[in-house]
């Protein structure tokens, strides 16, 4: 596995996309202003392999930098976690989806939706156009099933976000755009399932490392493994699950942290990234997550329920473990607690220790903003060295899906179709996450379907948090509202409550943080943009908006 190639690859993608704009940008604009898709081709493209390429990399384009949110953007998928109950961000992004002031026309609703739908629109134009191009049929197919899987990962996450939703197959002329209706859910997933089922079918189990990025076969049935959890097609997601399993080409990596650093890139536990390269196609996440100590925003603010949810080191909960310590509780927990979680005075970056203590001149004391940070931070994906990565520049793929979300999500559905769970069922599944060298957390030994379910979604929040899946699990375990309509708490402030005066805290010391109002009913499905909606008088609205 080498880094050379892989940026090789990455200077060739970046390269392909400047020269596709012509092409690809004004297919993009087909749910924003309506151009004629049909113009934007000259007789001088879809004729040679290389215009195949370019067109295929276009596709892949989701923007660098600063980009807008969408269902790919490391920004976006950190968003998503907390959205779900994982923590806040400075201009209450995620609380204004979360907290019952979630309007049509909220901007950030907007973006999701239409930027989904550019890549899909280009997805079409490259399926549209295709045939015409002379080239290898095998790799011409690879091609086309690449695309599809695209195509079908946003189709998925509209229908799962915004529920019914224009299904879009072909190029479209403007009255034709303008006049789309909304497909009901069930018809998308099934189309979904269709495509994903084919795609796996013909594209490789897995690729080189120069050419990382691309979709695969485990891509499409990891997609598709999440679609009928959310489906509760619980026998259909093992089996999809268990044939990337049997490929045999993706492990369990020993490092934790590394993962989401430039180090882990081209680790064999990574299914599906977002790619990137520092000073040509880089990303602003740091910017973001990073302490105002060093230099960053510190725009996201973990909330104290997800650090709640760290195991103690000998597999229990904080509730029932004999090692935590009320008075010192990040002692005794789960490693994975520090590799996500800065704590004031405990986690130490580019040889400082981070602090958040109020009422003090440090920049990310927990009284700078006033009930806009937690006093925690998020650590997950922050680069220890200056030198491979600025808070501009960084250029580490985001992972997207990992091979640990195919094992435990294949003993999910195992558990939930109500196969036979025994010890070498989970030795090979959740036990190979928790049991990583990095980790090493105890193995988990009960069958109990009660016991073992909570262990499970308890693993996927630590293991993915800030990864994007929070929100997807709260919604199809039902659990959305629950997860948000409640009291959010930061940074231990205080061992005698009782006493204390200076910030509110609750019973236990913790800093009372904010409050959401999720509705229930209504704020599990996102509004159908009113932008859209003007511009389309036939599309409806979701119940409540």
């Amino acid at each position: 596995m080498h880094a050379y190639n892989l940026s090789t690859t990455k200077v060739r993608l970046v390269l392909a996309l400047g020269l596709l704009l012509g092409v690809a940008t004004s297919c993009e604009k087909e749910l924003l202003d309506k151009q004629p898709l049909t113009a934007i081709s000259d007789a001088t493209f879809w004729r040679t392999a290389n215009d195949a390429t370019l067109a295929l990399n276009g596709v892949y384009d989701t923007g660098a930098g600063f980009t807008g949110y969408n269902f790919w953007a490391a920004t976006s998928m950190v968003n998503l976690d907390l959205m779900a109950g994982n923590g806040s961000e400075k201009e209450l992004i995620p609380d204004q989806f979360t907290d019952g002031s979630l309007n049509s026309a909220y901007s950030f609703v907007g973006a999701y939706y239409t930027q989904a739908y550019r890549q899909i629109t280009r997805c079409n134009n490259f399926l549209g156009n295709i045939d015409k191009v002379s080239m290898d049929a095998t790799q011409k197919n690879i091609m086309i099933n690449e695309v599809r899987t695209l195509r079908a990962y946003n189709y998925f996450n509209l229908a799962l976000y915004f529920g019914d939703v224009p299904l879009i197959q072909r190029l479209l002329t403007v009255d034709e755009a303008n006049s789309v209706t909304r497909t009901p859910k069930v018809e998308v997933w099934a189309f979904c399932e269709s495509e994903l089922k084919e795609a796996a079918a013909v594209l490789p189990p897995s690729v080189p490392d120069a050419q990382q990025g691309h979709m695969t076969a485990a891509s499409a049935l990891a997609i598709l493994g999440r679609l009928q959890l959310a489906e509760k097609k619980w026998a259909d997601a093992a089996t999809s699950y268990k044939k990337i399993i049997d490929f045999g080409a993706y492990s369990i990596d020993p490092r934790y942290r590394e993962l989401f650093l430039n180090a882990g890139e081209l680790s064999r536990e990574v299914i599906m990234s977002q790619q990137y390269l520092k000073d040509t196609y880089n990303h602003a996440l740091l910017q973001y997550l990073t302490p105002e100590t060093w230099g960053g925003w510190h725009q996201y603010s973990p909330f104290n329920e997800l650090v709640k949810e760290y195991e103690c080191t000998d597999g229990l909960p904080i509730t029932q473990s004999p090692l935590y310590d009320r008075n010192n509780p990040y002692n005794n927990r789960d490693p994975r607690l520090d590799f996500t979680v800065m704590i004031s005075g405990r986690t130490t970056f580019r040889g400082r220790t981070y602090s958040a203590v109020p009422g003090t001149t440090l920049p990310d004391r927990l009284n700078q903003y006033p009930g806009v940070w937690s006093g925690y931070a998020i650590y997950k994906f922050l680069e220890d060295d200056p030198a491979v990565a600025t808070t501009t520049n960084d250029g580490n793929n985001f992972p997207l899906i990992r091979y640990a979300e195919v094992l435990l999500g294949y003993l999910e559905a195992k558990l939930e179709s109500g196969s036979s769970i025994d010890q070498a069922l989970l030795n090979a599944t959740i036990n190979q996450v928790r049991g990583r060298q990095a980790v090493r957390m105890p193995a988990v030994t009960t069958t109990d379907p009660a016991a073992l379910r909570t262990i499970i979604r308890r693993e996927r929040r630590v293991e993915f948090a800030f990864e994007g899946l929070r929100y997807f699990d709260c919604l199809r375990w039902g659990i959305l509202g629950a997860e948000n309509n409640r009291q959010f708490t930061g940074m231990k402030l205080t061992n005698t409550p009782a006493t204390y005066k200076d910030y509110p805290v609750d019973a236990e010391g913790y800093y009372l943080y904010k409050r959401r109002n999720f509705v229930v009913g209504k704020n599990e499905l996102w509004p159908i943009p009113q932008s859209e909606r003007d511009l389309n008088k036939n599309l409806t609205q979701n119940p409540g908006y």
